[in-house]
């Protein structure tokens, strides 16, 4: 397993120089009046074809051999099929980060289509909710399994999305993600699955090389869909694959970037907005506009620096706290969910003594 970490990471730390070096003229597109813009300079936004890159290296090591020297026990096809279905999401998230003109409906279509390939070729289905009525129903209705599961893997890639605003925020909550979601497929011996995820874990290392703290290059949608896609099959095949994991395992693990998704879902809709429109009124901005404060610098473009690299922490702190029950209580139904819920009431309400400046003492830098 360290192995392919090794490998993922440098075929995933030279690709990203690579396109870091090579693709500046296309950052120039990405307009200084965006909303979510929070860094000063033209970065480039392809990180996320670097970290496709050193996940396919690494998936490929793991089953071009015959002798299987890694002991994951993962054929050369599985890999070539996997990156085959998540092709046209990631690479849809890598257009759009190139030429900043790929509509949403397009993304959200590709991404879809990534997902219905991987529920029809990889047998995938959500047959387990934690609730035995519903459990039973859905074991009688494969179809219905069928499209939770293409739901999951089409929707997590856009929630990645959205928490990815700041230089090392959602990077560095995929390698926890992914660091959780190998400690429980390695006790329950499933290291093909814990070598998937492995490989994701080790690329994005690459990337957070050169993205955090400094900021040269940024996973753009790309990354997100990517860290989303592949996290989202893990999740699926881990509860489809092991009895003994709770359903309720991935939903409290990815409960951060879920709520916040659905969140600004509701939010915008009490607005009148459309969900597709851009703003700055994410819990990750809230943090780096009124609670982080500028540090003592000499140029405005350092002190915007210094402000985006002090956001991130926060918000690995604020994933941690439903990451680390996740992992205790990964087979645990009852206690899942009651975490769930007190993330859910946690959220809202450090979301409302923000937006009213009702910020604890404690928590200011």
């Amino acid at each position: 397993m360290i192995a392919l970490i090794v490998i993922s990471f440098l075929a995933s730390a030279i690709a990203v120089l690579y396109f870091m070096r090579r693709a500046r003229r296309h950052a120039r597109r990405y307009s200084l009046d965006m909303p979510q813009r929070f860094h000063r300079g033209h970065v480039p936004r392809l990180g996320g074809a670097g970290i496709l890159v050193g996940a396919g290296t690494g998936w490929l090591a793991a089953g071009i051999t015959g002798a299987d020297p890694f002991n994951v026990d993962w054929p050369i096809t599985g890999a070539l099929l996997l990156l085959g279905c998540i092709a046209p999401a990631v690479l849809g998230g890598v257009a759009e980060d190139i030429s900043q003109r790929v509509p949403v409906r397009v993304r959200l279509g590709l991404t879809t289509a990534s997902a219905v390939l991987l529920v029809w070729l990889l047998g995938l289905g959500v047959h387990r909710l934690g609730y035995y009525p519903v459990d039973q129903w859905l074991q009688a209705t494969p179809l219905v399994a069928a499209f939770i599961a293409v739901l999951a893997l089409s929707g997590l890639p856009h929630a990645f999305n959205i928490i990815d605003g700041y230089n090392g925020l959602a990077g560095t909550v995929a390698v926890q993600v992914c660091l959780a979601i190998t400690h429980v497929a390695l006790q329950l011996g499933d290291r093909q699955l814990a070598a998937m995820v492995v490989c994701l874990m080790g690329a994005t290392g690459g990337f957070l090389l050169w993205n955090y703290p400094r900021g040269k290059i940024f996973a753009g949608d790309g990354g997100a869909y990517i860290w989303g896609m592949v996290i989202a099959i893990a999740c699926v095949q881990l509860v489809q694959r092991h009895s003994l994991v709770s359903p309720w395992f991935p939903m409290l693990l990815l409960i951060y970037p879920v709520w916040e998704t659905l969140f600004s879902i509701y939010r915008k809709a009490a607005r009148g907005q459309s969900p597709g429109t851009a703003d700055a009124l994410h819990f990750h901005q809230l943090i780096f506009r009124r609670i982080v404060r500028p540090a003592v610098e000499d140029s405005e473009a350092r002190q915007l620096l210094s402000r985006n690299n002090r956001t991130s922490p926060y918000l690995w702190m604020f994933a941690a706290l439903s990451i680390v029950p996740a992992v205790l209580f990964w087979n645990r139904t009852l206690i899942l969910a009651l975490f769930c819920l007190l993330f859910v009431v946690t959220y809202v309400t450090a979301y409302l003594m923000i937006v009213r400046f009702k910020v604890p003492r404690w928590i200011r830098p």
